[in-house]
């Protein structure tokens, strides 16, 4: 099997298993864009993008229809359907995503103009995906419990047995997990890769299927620390400011605040290309930035647009040597993550 029917096949399969398990996300029924609008396939939850999208409607006069579902599942669609995608753009949460589109022909070269709002090392290197927005892993602790002092300089460390006994919460299931497992063997190698994983389940780690009930466990006493992206944290804050928990950073750009994007690339086959365009030119336009800031809690990556007030600036973050165009490879992931036991 060729590389491109791998990812190709990879892909449809995890859209198959996602409809086949319904794993809470909307039913991705097909959808025919009418004359004049725009078709989003979007792996970002309708939750937190619906009032983005439909601010750019109000601003623009087009008719935005939405498929909502898991970032692989949105990519595998447009790769099952091919060039009668309805598609115009794909949004997914992770560079890794949209690298395995890029590898498989299906997005656009974007116009230099739009690439250069953004740093290079957020955007594909052969102009094909941009980053709207960045979030910083990190690990969320709960603070009646740990001090930052107690916490690891490296989130290589947490294989010590110290951390044993169901104090660790993770979501390996999870796609920004797996992201960053992707960034661990382009960093450590598989087999540096493969020792922290099996460490980290020799420590008992508690199991969860997503980033909110890690940060909700996180507070509530059941675990010590869990791995997640920055902005889950500062969401359970802004409905309770005494949360009992806190974000640790991890210093001297080590991997576990590797900072990942979310971001966008027109399809090959977009029927309604300039009004694609003019989403992609939105999301990085300023208002849709303060969104992601003031909103979201994410990174925005616009020069010019603050963060949220007690989140250190982009600038400012020692982040680890990897590029993002080297986490398309999911199928790698995928396949030492089910050696090890954990999907």
């Amino acid at each position: 099997m060729t590389r491109r029917s791998s990812i190709a096949c990879l892909l449809l399969s995890i859209t198959l298993l996602a409809a086949a398990c319904g794993d809470g996300g909307e039913e991705a029924a097909q959808v025919e864009p009418a004359t004049g609008s725009l078709t989003v396939y979007s792996g970002r939850s309708e939750e937190l993008v619906r009032p983005l999208i439909e601010q750019f409607e109000s601003e623009s006069g087009i008719d935005v229809q939405v498929r909502y579902g898991d970032t692989a599942q949105m990519a595998g669609a447009i790769l099952e359907e091919g060039d009668n995608s309805p598609a115009d753009v794909y949004y997914g949460q992770d560079a890794g995503a949209l690298g395995a589109l890029s590898e498989e022909g299906r997005l656009q070269t974007l116009d230099q103009a739009v690439l250069d709002r953004v740093d290079a090392q957020f955007r594909s290197i052969d102009g094909q995906w941009v980053g709207v927005s960045g979030r910083a892993r990190v690990a969320v602790y709960n603070t009646s419990a740990l001090s930052e002092d107690d916490l690891p300089e490296s989130i290589l460390d947490f294989t010590d047995p110290r951390w044993g006994g169901g104090k660790i919460g993770w979501a390996p299931t999870n796609g920004s997990f797996q992201a960053f497992v992707t960034a661990l063997r382009v960093s450590e190698g598989e087999d540096g890769a493969r020792t922290w994983l099996e460490g980290i389940k020799a420590n008992e780690p508690k199991v969860y299927d997503s980033n909110v009930p890690i940060v909700d466990a996180a507070g509530a006493g059941e675990i010590q620390v869990g791995f997640v992206n920055h902005y889950y944290l500062y969401r359970a804050r802004a409905e309770n400011p005494d949360f009992p928990a806190a974000n640790h950073i991890f210093p001297n750009g080590d991997l576990g605040s590797l900072v990942n994007v979310a971001g966008v690339g027109i399809v090959d086959t977009a029927p309604h290309d300039e009004e694609a365009q003019r989403f992609v030119d939105f999301l990085l336009s300023e208002p849709a930035q303060q969104y992601f800031a003031a909103e979201t809690f994410e990174i925005p990556l616009v020069d010019g647009v603050e963060p949220a007030a007690d989140l250190p600036p982009l600038e400012s973050l020692q982040q680890p040597d990897i590029n993002l165009n080297e986490l398309a490879d999911l199928q790698g992931t995928l396949d030492l993550m089910t050696e090890v036991g954990l999907i």
